[in-house]
């Protein structure tokens, strides 16, 4: 067995003291989360973990994106496309993740006769025939790219609208956000509002507050990472009195280095401030990561309490875009698990 895939056995087992809690995910990147064994099958070859997995040595947010090249490759037909969503769902449903919300960005397989429509539709039906098989509930969040085209990314919402409440849940706005600020997105994002579809926002990943306080301005529900918030006492009490889900990927921000010492890392001053802090695995292949594991890294490493683990789940669950019948099954779920440890 390879080294890498013995770091991440190590992870696995870290983490299977929450391996039986009903989760829930928030912040999970589809073409970061493909199985090491789809990948293969879509390419008809071997694929070391390395070209998936990042290295231990990961020193930004670039270099951690280098690794989606090879899935995305697996994301440019229909038959591609529905395997992946299935493909997650029966990968997250082994750890008892309920209910999951997956983003991709719809543009980055569209091509041809490919539409932003035909690629949504595709990955709702391999998620939708995952759930009939292994009963995780899920939505879709689409993102918009940083560095396209106004156009292109209205377009894709415009496509993605028609499956509002039918599957997709969302949008996003990802991307390289220090080089495309939040700032240049708001008529994007206006408009978003004017459709009537809610949004998260990638911000305040790569250290820029001015990302976290644009978004919320726009008018977003979530805050995808949001580290940049540390310290920000008007920053936190805004997102605090508003109730903004703030969806914390601990493993990955650690190795993208948004923080430069795991001591660093907020997560308690965030709770701590009564945010509705939320953890996730941000890509579950490329971080070799899953959500049981996140739930043990915080608490062997931020002194994270039962109770509060128990709050993060909770959290999860107030702030997803499930509907109100999803978000009182999950609800009777986490509190029968709980009653029952």
């Amino acid at each position: 067995m390879e080294r890498e895939e013995k770091d991440l056995k190590r992870k696995e087992l870290k983490g299977s003291r929450w391996q039986s809690a009903p989760k829930v995910e928030l912040h999970c990147h589809l073409d970061g989360s493909l199985s090491r064994a789809f990948v293969e099958s879509r390419l008809g070859r071997a694929v070391p973990i390395r070209e998936l997995q990042v290295e231990p040595d990961c020193r930004s947010l670039p270099q951690y994106l280098e690794k989606f090249d090879l899935p995305l490759a697996c994301l440019q037909d229909e038959e591609g496309l529905q395997g992946a969503g299935y493909d997650f769902i029966r990968s997250v449903s082994g750890e008892h993740v309920r209910y999951a919300e997956v983003r991709f960005a719809p543009s980055l397989s569209a091509h041809g006769d490919l539409t932003c429509g035909r690629v949504i539709r595709a990955v709702l039906e391999g998620l939708e025939r995952g759930r009939q098989d292994f009963g995780t509930e899920y939505n879709v969040i689409v993102c918009a790219m940083r560095g396209q085209a106004f156009e292109q990314n209205l377009s894709m919402l415009r496509a993605a609208r028609e499956f509002l409440g039918q599957g997709v849940c969302a949008a996003d706005l990802a991307g390289n956000e220090a080089a495309w600020p939040m700032s240049e997105y708001r008529e994007l994002f206006a408009e978003a509002r004017k459709m009537g579809m809610p949004f998260t926002i990638h911000a305040g990943e790569c250290g820029s507050a001015a990302n976290i306080r644009d978004a919320l301005d726009a008018g977003a529900a979530r805050i995808g990472h949001g580290i940049a918030m540390r310290g920000q006492d008007a920053l936190k009490a805004l997102c605090r009195e508003r109730g903004t889900g703030i969806e914390m990927c601990p493993v990955s921000n650690l190795q993208t280095r948004a923080v430069e010492r795991p001591e660093d890392y907020p997560l308690r001053e965030f709770l701590d401030a009564g945010l509705k802090v939320t953890v996730n695995t941000d890509n579950r292949t490329v971080s070799g990561s899953t959500l049981s594991g996140e739930l043990a890294f915080v608490q062997e490493m931020y002194g994270i309490r039962e109770e509060e683990i128990f709050l993060l789940l909770k959290n999860a669950v107030d702030v997803s875009f499930a509907d109100d019948s999803v978000k009182q099954k999950l609800y009777r779920e986490l509190a029968d698990w709980k009653e029952g440890r």
